[in-house]
């Protein structure tokens, strides 16, 4: 595993955006900006893809123990600081009203959801019937002569 990959599961395990990361590097004193970043979350075939290096991730671990655990003179309960991140995160209001897309119908009836179209329309159609005057069915197996090189005598 990569240091790139254990830096992108960390940021999704503890919910931190971009930059959380960069304020949590500063509590190391260690300064990157964003855009430096960014360029360990692209994809490796990306163009701007750097590989993220043992030094960034030594101080970003170190800074995270220090934001979540917080200074001996100042300590920190880690949950409080999880919590603190999760409420952060903005939910998605699912509850917005969205113009919903209805169909024109053809024929009135056939628009209204509460009752089925009825039958008698010119929509209406026969339904399917079998052939039940087909032929026996031959089997297959009963036609093969099977030889496997042996002369029956």
């Amino acid at each position: 595993m990569t240091n790139n990959d254990i830096l992108k599961k960390l940021r999704v395990a503890l919910m931190l955006r971009d930059d959380q990361i960069v304020e949590i590097l500063e509590l190391v004193d260690f300064r990157i900006t964003k855009s430096e970043l960014g360029a360990f979350f692209r994809a490796e075939d990306h163009e701007n893809y750097m590989e993220c290096g043992d030094q960034v991730l030594r101080n970003f671990l170190n800074g995270l123990v220090i934001h979540l655990r917080g200074t001996k003179e100042n300590p920190k309960n880690p949950n409080d600081v999880l919590a603190k991140h999760k409420a952060e995160i903005p939910k998605k209001d699912s509850t917005k009203e969205r113009p919903e897309f209805k169909a024109s119908a053809k024929d009135a009836e056939k628009g209204r959801g509460d009752k089925a179209p009825s039958k008698s329309g010119p929509a209406a159609k026969k339904p399917f019937k079998k052939n039940t005057k087909t032929a026996p069915k031959v089997q297959v197996v009963e036609k093969v002569i099977y030889k496997n090189g042996k002369n029956k005598k």
